[in-house]
């Protein structure tokens, strides 16, 4: 199953940048034995100042066609790292091709697209920043692969 890390924002090169170029690499290379990866990311830009319908125009061209939709929201269901874990594997098994993780801009995304997305994630009752977030998802997404995998990573 491919993933697809879609996000409003462009992070250039920097700590969180190259936080978010780890953590992928290593999910790719755990990944790959469990039928997950690559990870392509999808950097939109809303250079008109449409808000949040523009973002999710250009977040929903990003996303392929056919894929599992996730929005990460504050809003959205908290699980545990292995409970992450088990519903990647889930999507996997039932047969997705491609799974789709949304990042909305500064004032989130717009209720259109969290409505029609197949499942919305939090990572905490805070807000976080949009570079923070894309690190703190890079790095579960890791954690996931290596409880998928068996690795000791994961210490719970």
């Amino acid at each position: 199953m491919r993933l697809h890390l879609c996000a409003v924002g462009r992070i250039r090169s920097g700590p969180e940048r190259a936080l978010i170029d780890d953590y992928l690499k290593r999910f790719d290379r755990t990944g790959r034995a469990l039928g997950l990866g690559p990870v392509r990311e999808h950097e939109v830009e809303d250079k008109r100042g449409g808000g949040m319908e523009a973002e999710a125009a250009l977040l929903d061209r990003a996303c392929p066609s056919g894929a599992v939709r996730v929005v990460l929201d504050e809003r959205g269901e908290m699980m545990t790292s292995p409970d992450f874990a088990a519903r990647l594997a889930r999507w996997r098994d039932q047969g997705a091709q491609d799974l789709a993780l949304l990042i909305g801009g500064a004032d989130g995304l717009a209720p259109d697209l969290r409505a029609g997305a197949d499942a919305a994630l939090s990572l905490g009752a805070m807000v976080w920043p949009h570079a923070l977030a894309r690190v703190m998802l890079a790095e579960q997404l890791y954690r996931a692969a290596t409880i998928l995998a068996g690795s000791p990573y994961h210490r719970a």
